[in-house]
């Protein structure tokens, strides 16, 4: 079976404030919206802007020499540094050694999400929220920054969200949930770490997953729907908000998730009693546990598996 190629993520002309969440948010695949107003940020956020206003404010970075950065083995490290150095390194690409921030709030990163306009607020008015979201479901607004060809490893999170970006290109590449089975899985994140060149020895199913691409412009606002996984790649010096918001009811997600990366309470729990399930089977032959694990797997696909996922009419 060969690669398919990947489909394109569709263009849709921003019109109405209701547009999205009427027309776009329940196909549940992703879309780009162009012409959406961001603010002035699309024209005033330059490197000696942004160099000037966020001097002085110190976030951890990720630094790394490998623009495939790669969460399992780490090859990048984190830096306090002044983000207003980090814009003027990012921006000039000299040197070795790339940068990109994910800012995390200050106040106290492991447990309260980070907000643009509390966060970085010499910044915060030149970028207008989108009224295409439910303002007041509203989870974070994360400020992005990246040296050219940084690639950020693939992942999934748990919530809707819009890639606004802002300054600069990127190429985004999306797989549905439907391909998790493909994607070789830790946690949230994808092991593939090469994507255009995988390891089939590793990866064999890699390749024939199906992926989504788009190729994301200054002031392209890009939907990404909860549990697709996304890997990104930065074509030159970007800046970009991100904006989650929670589309379920609030007592489906964990409290303690800053980031909008842990899993669901009741799947996290199913993860658990199903980890509990396994032990269970581990006193039997190595035969007659692969036999039970396979019996296993077909229940919850009968269970739970999306008919529509598997081709089927419900």
């Amino acid at each position: 079976m060969g690669t398919p190629n990947p489909l394109s993520i569709p263009i849709y002309s921003h019109s109405t404030s209701s547009q999205f969440m009427t027309s776009i948010s329940p196909l549940r695949l992703p879309a780009i919206i162009r012409g959406c107003p961001l603010g002035p940020c699309t024209t005033t956020w330059t490197m000696d802007y942004l160099a000037e206003r966020l001097a002085g404010v110190y976030r951890p970075v990720h630094v790394t020499t490998d623009p495939d950065m790669n969460f399992a083995n780490k090859n990048f490290k984190y830096s306090s540094l002044d983000l207003g150095e980090v814009v003027k390194l990012a921006a000039s690409g000299e040197g070795e050694e790339m940068f990109y921030l994910r800012a995390v709030s200050e106040e106290n990163p492991r447990t309260k999400p980070v907000k643009l306009e509390e966060d970085f607020p010499t910044i915060a008015s030149d970028f207008i929220l989108p009224d295409i979201i439910p303002a007041d479901k509203i989870f974070s607004s994360v400020l992005r920054v990246s040296s050219g060809r940084v690639r950020v490893w693939t992942h999934y999170d748990v919530m809707d969200n819009i890639y606004c970006q802002v300054v600069g290109h990127k190429e985004a590449l999306l797989w549905p949930p439907s391909e998790a089975d493909k994607l070789y899985l830790s946690g949230d994140k994808s092991k593939v770490v090469d994507i255009d060149n995988p390891d089939l020895q590793q990866f064999p199913l890699f390749p024939i997953a199906q992926r989504y691409k788009a190729d994301l412009q200054p002031g392209d606002i890009l939907f990404i729907p909860a549990l697709w996984f996304h890997n990104m790649l930065a074509k030159d010096f970007g800046v970009a908000v991100n904006v989650f918001w929670r589309e379920l009811e609030d007592k489906l997600y964990d409290p303690k998730d800053p980031y909008g990366n842990k899993d669901h309470l009741p799947a996290a729990k199913a993860m658990r009693m199903l980890d509990n399930v396994m032990k269970q089977l581990q006193d039997l032959p190595e035969e007659y546990k692969d036999f039970y694990a396979r019996r296993l797997v077909l229940r919850v696909q009968d269970k739970c598996y999306s008919k529509t996922f598997l081709g089927e009419k419900k």
